[in-house]
């Protein structure tokens, strides 16, 4: 793949996973979460999402990391799950030990990592300029789809305390 166009498409993957990260952050709001963090960044990797809840009432764990996995159709990885490897939890679980070292005041809470998987699929002009997909306010659900920015995104599967 040459230069320009490999640089092409890290750009649209990107965009791709920001676009994912906002969709699940949506959700995540929904569901009573604060997001803390969204693409927290240090030496050893990224956080995507880090969120808390201060219900008392809830039997949630107060603290979660989240790993968000964007993947169109069709794709070898059963929808980002397959690629989060004992390596890559290891590079979370570095991040999220980095992070608790930067906000002493969360690190004495019980914490979990959480896996969020993303479909999604670039929406042609002729779809886009379908009244069903132009609604500006929709619920975000797991397993309907969205429309955002041209593309159909789907959150199919949230996974909480994915590493257990």
């Amino acid at each position: 793949m040459p230069d320009k166009a490999l640089k092409s498409h890290r750009q649209a993957s990107l965009e791709l996973g920001k676009l994912a990260e906002d969709l699940v952050a949506q959700w995540l709001i929904a569901q009573g979460w604060e997001i803390l963090q969204q693409r927290w960044r240090c030496q050893w990797g990224e956080l995507d999402l880090v969120i808390y809840t201060a219900n008392p009432a809830s039997t949630q764990t107060p603290l979660a990391f989240v790993e968000v996995k964007a993947r169109s159709s069709g794709n070898w990885d059963t929808n980002g799950l397959l690629s989060i490897t004992s390596q890559k939890r290891d590079k979370l679980w570095r991040s999220a030990q980095f992070f608790l070292t930067q906000h002493p005041h969360l690190a004495a809470l019980p914490c979990r990592f959480d896996v969020a998987l993303v479909s999604c699929r670039l929406i042609s002009g002729q779809e886009s300029r379908s009244p069903l997909l132009k609604k500006t306010s929709v619920d975000i659900e797991i397993g309907k789809a969205v429309t955002i920015d041209r593309h159909c995104l789907t959150l199919q599967q949230y996974i909480p305390g994915a590493f257990d």
